[in-house]
């Protein structure tokens, strides 16, 4: 009876022993993954944050709307530029001085420098000329 007894305790001991490493292993194992899903999700967002070289465009304002924030540049080309614009837009003219969007006027040569992103191109400043008055 005795070593029954014993065999049945160490056959109960043995059991918790590998019932307690297995849970210690599990806690382990479990640990592990969302730190590599961590470092996934991190990745693609490091992806996004690749600077666009903005562009240069010169040519004719063509349309400029103030209501919904974009103009049409057409170049010498005859190729049509469209950009949006927003409050930080640089706007001046080439006799380095502050200007606003509504200062330029149709027809006028602009030069717009631009990023592309998605779909859309965002004007990140115009630069135009006045024409010199006959009195000037």
């Amino acid at each position: 009876m005795k070593t029954l007894l014993s065999l049945t305790g160490m056959a109960l001991l043995s059991v918790l022993v590998a019932l307690s490493s297995c849970a210690v292993q599990e806690e382990k194992v479990a640990s592990k993954p969302p730190a590599v899903a961590e470092a996934k999700k991190a990745a693609p967002e490091k992806a996004k944050e690749v600077k666009v070289k903005p562009v240069k465009a010169s040519g004719d304002v063509g349309l400029l709307d103030l209501e919904k924030n974009y103009l049409i540049l057409v170049t010498k080309e005859g190729k049509l530029i469209t950009a949006d614009f927003n409050q930080k837009t640089k706007v001046q003219q080439l006799v380095p001085e502050k200007a606003k969007m509504s200062d330029l006027n149709l027809g006028q040569s602009a030069t717009v420098t631009y990023v592309t992103k998605g779909d859309k191109k965002i004007a990140q400043s115009v630069e135009y000329v006045t024409k010199a008055k006959k009195g000037e």
